[in-house]
């Protein structure tokens, strides 16, 4: 047997029965989970997700999706939820329920103490005429007709499909809020695409050094001006406005060309038409301009086009934004 065909035998025929059930997910969607939607859109409450085992985990990384997209949400194990932590649950929250099964003991014992309070109930589970289903206020069916386990026993198939009816809300939910792209990066400052989102190019030339030398500036200023800076290159700047760039690469052809560069001044070789990028741009446009003009440092100025900085190629690998 070919041991390599064999093993990607194997995951194809995984993804291909996950993708099936998936496929066939959208077909389960009825009435109840458009009124779910409603539900929790217009909840001034919280929005609380229980499970056990690994619809627990799965519960979690729904809970994790809605709070970064606008809808407040928490976590709430079923077990412990019947030994102490059903106090999460406030009058205004709505709850949502996840079991393949429906019907383990955790879920009977919760189930009938969730329904004593005014919250809504909302069932995610595979089975439709389990415990779970026939006491929920709302069900989403998420059945599978196997897992992608060949014993038809470790949860897989099942999961993939609980994970994707998460999405699902959270989804529905965001859009019908107007949740935005300025909305998101709120939530993830610290990640990279927060960053994409709002740090701007100020936020990065701010911290560098700055660069910058007059148009009759002498060859050995300039360089000690590059070398002291160590961004690889220095501003041509009269009157505070940028008239020019010099960057390593402009000293090294220097060097080939001239004997007696010791002469020179800095207009001499300096570049008249430099790359620059207003100072409240985006990172992500400066990374964009340097791309496209294949330069590793942009000068940076004002709206007024006053000279403020540079910002370099490495600041926005330092900051995740390529």
């Amino acid at each position: 047997m070919n041991t390599k065909k064999s093993i990607l035998n194997i995951a194809k025929e995984t993804i291909n029965i996950e993708a099936n059930a998936i496929a066939n997910l959208s077909q389960l969607l009825d009435h109840h989970f458009s009124e779910a939607i409603e539900i929790i859109l217009n909840s001034k409450g919280r929005l609380i997700i229980t499970g056990i085992g690994k619809s627990a985990i799965i519960a979690n990384k729904i809970v994790a999706t809605l709070n970064s997209t606008g809808t407040p949400s928490v976590f709430m194990h079923a077990a412990d939820a019947i030994h102490g932590d059903l106090g999460l649950v406030l009058k205004d929250d709505v709850v949502i329920c996840i079991s393949k099964s429906g019907n383990t003991p955790e879920i009977k014992v919760l189930v009938p103490l969730l329904k004593n309070g005014p919250n809504t109930l909302i069932a995610i589970t595979g089975n439709s005429d389990s415990f779970l289903a026939q006491n929920a206020h709302y069900v989403l069916n998420t059945f599978v007709e196997k897992e992608a386990c060949p014993n038809n026993l470790a949860p897989t198939t099942s999961t993939t499909a609980q994970l994707v009816m998460g999405d699902a809300i959270a989804v529905c939910l965001l859009k019908l809020r107007g949740f935005s792209s300025t909305d998101f990066a709120k939530y993830h400052p610290g990640g990279t695409l927060g960053k994409k989102l709002y740090l701007r190019v100020n936020d990065l030339s701010s911290i560098n050094k700055k660069p910058f030398v007059e148009p009759n500036t002498s060859i050995k200023e300039v360089i000690l001006e590059i070398s002291n800076k160590m961004l690889g290159v220095t501003a041509v700047v009269t009157n505070n406005t940028v008239v020019g760039v010099i960057t390593d690469g402009d000293l090294r052809r220097m060097l080939s060309n001239n004997k007696n560069f010791m002469q020179l001044t800095a207009k001499d070789i300096m570049n008249a038409e430099p790359k620059t990028i207003r100072d409240n741009a985006m990172a992500v446009d400066a990374m964009e301009l340097m791309e496209a003009n294949g330069v590793s440092q942009l000068l940076v100025t004002d709206d007024a086009g006053h000279y403020q900085g540079v910002v370099h190629l490495h600041d926005l690998i330092k900051e995740g934004i390529i």
